[in-house]
């Protein structure tokens, strides 16, 4: 019976994609810190373009590719204790993790805030902070596996979506 069960949830689990990715139609974020924005690229082109936050030079925001392991509708700020849905939470109206560094998507992510007057500047603790109404746009259409690249490089998204594997050619 467990692996009747067991094969169930793995069939339909929201864990996606699965294997080597991205590829072309999935979805795909990058973020570069060097002009504090992030690309929202699916259906094998840029959807959407955001202002974000960055870590300071003191907590950076880690370079690299991660892949999103936790998603959540009004987060509960672990550090500070403050429920989700309280006006006083920093972590706005959702969550979505990565797993930079060795971390389980806890630590890391992308997040909404509750003082949208920080937008674009270098003040997080590493995370990458979005308007709440941006990071509910990311949120609904990035499941969890979805590959994360963060960069400083300045290169244009479109380039890096190519060279990624994201958009074609």
């Amino acid at each position: 019976m467990k692996s009747f069960i067991l094969a169930i949830v793995l069939v339909v689990s929201p864990i996606w994609p699965l294997g080597e990715n991205p590829l072309v139609g999935d979805p795909y974020i990058i973020v570069d810190t060097s002009i504090m924005e992030l690309a929202v690229v699916d259906e094998g082109e840029i959807q959407a373009i955001y202002p974000v936050s960055i870590g300071t030079r003191f907590t950076p925001t880690p370079e690299g590719q991660h892949t999103v392991t936790v998603k959540a509708v009004e987060p509960y700020d672990r550090k500070r204790d403050i429920p989700g849905g309280d006006e006083d939470n920093p972590l706005g109206t959702r969550w979505i993790g990565f797993d930079a560094e060795g971390t389980d998507g806890r630590i890391y992510g992308l997040h909404g805030t509750n003082d949208p007057d920080s937008i674009g500047d270098a003040v997080t603790g590493g995370c990458v902070r979005l308007d709440n109404e941006s990071v509910e746009d990311v949120f609904s259409v990035i499941p969890i596996g979805t590959k994360i690249l963060i960069k400083s490089d300045g290169e244009s998204f479109q380039n890096t979506a190519i060279k990624k594997g994201a958009i074609a050619p």
